[in-house]
């Protein structure tokens, strides 16, 4: 049972966000089974706030249906598909309540989770109550290994740690939700973001299930760029690592050329092969590319943030703004 009695902690309204692209297949079901937790939660007010990220198909009007039924619902249709990070973002700033919880609205984030989450924040003190998926066989074997060495590979370049197997489902208290909107970066990595921010925080475990409906929105080539602004985001690490490896090489260098010179000396001009000379050239030509495109992802990076254009727009709000 859940204590709505915190020493200066308000509990009146709890804002759920929800981020939706071509997801009208699952409206329902998530509809359902979300209303089955929340009516049971005696002594909190609910909104469910909706964005709809530019949908093709039929999500908009099944989310205007729940408008229609449900007075908690909220919608926010953006004018295009921003991405997930930005719808987030909108449904966050619009939130009204004393605590916010993101979730996906396919189901694998599990809606009877939240009671938990709720339990967490107020019996315990929790400014950030993550969930954390114990069980990911559900997830193809290549998505899982793929998400291990990104958290490995994040976790020791940045000094902001991301927790494992933690997505974006979590509740966040109304001074952790301020601190988020404070931030001003355009290009937003909100795992990142909720790790950056602290607070005190606990960790409640679930098993990861299956999608109700739909498929997954991302591929694995924007999962590949989703990792890589999340490294870009918070280290600097694989530029500086550029500055070593531009070190070694000028030393190997230097170190080959006085081969070479004391080679002649002692043995006389000799003339070597040309497959040796075009590896090396091939081999140092490549680094200093990738280099180059690595740059470029920081400055590119810079570039978009300079503009400082709206990390998202609305076009539309659905539902009453004075219902709970």
């Amino acid at each position: 049972m859940v204590s709505n009695q915190v020493s200066g902690r308000r509990t009146g309204l709890i804002s759920v966000v929800v981020p939706l692209y071509n997801e009208a297949g699952g409206v329902e079901a998530f509809y359902r089974e979300l209303c089955l937790v929340l009516d049971g939660l005696a002594g909190h007010r609910f909104e469910v706030i909706c964005v709809d990220d530019g949908s093709r198909d039929e999500t908009l009007a099944s989310l205007l249906a729940l408008v229609e039924r449900d007075s908690r619902f909220r919608v926010l249709e953006l004018s295009r598909n921003f991405g997930k990070e930005a719808a987030l973002t909108a449904g966050i700033d619009a939130s009204r309540g004393d605590a916010v919880i993101p979730m996906d609205a396919d189901l694998q984030d599990p809606p009877e989770l939240i009671p938990r989450l709720i339990d967490e924040w107020l019996l315990r003190g929790a400014d950030v109550v993550v969930a954390r998926r114990t069980d990911r066989s559900i997830d193809p074997f290549l998505k899982r290994k793929t998400a291990e060495l990104f958290y490995g590979v994040h976790n020791r370049l940045s000094s902001v740690k991301i927790p494992e197997n933690v997505g974006d489902f979590r509740l966040l208290d109304r001074a952790a939700v301020e601190a988020i909107k404070a931030l001003p970066e355009r290009q937003r990595f909100m795992k990142g973001l909720f790790a950056w921010i602290g607070f005190k925080t606990a960790t409640v475990d679930y098993a990861r299930g299956a999608r109700t409906a739909g498929s997954s929105k991302f591929s694995g080539w924007r999962l590949w760029n989703f990792a890589l602004e999340g490294i870009t985001s918070f280290s600097t690490v694989p530029l500086r690592v550029w500055t070593y490896i531009g070190g070694a090489g000028a030393l190997i260098s230097f170190l080959y050329a006085l081969y070479i010179v004391l080679r002649i000396v002692i043995l006389g001009v000799d003339v070597p092969g040309y497959a040796s000379l075009l590896v090396a050239i091939l081999f140092l030509g490549s680094l200093q590319l990738l280099s180059v495109g690595l740059l470029g992802e920081y400055i590119g990076r810079i570039y978009l943030e300079t503009k400082q254009r709206p990390i998202y727009v609305v076009r539309r709000e659905f539902g009453q703004r004075d219902a709970p």
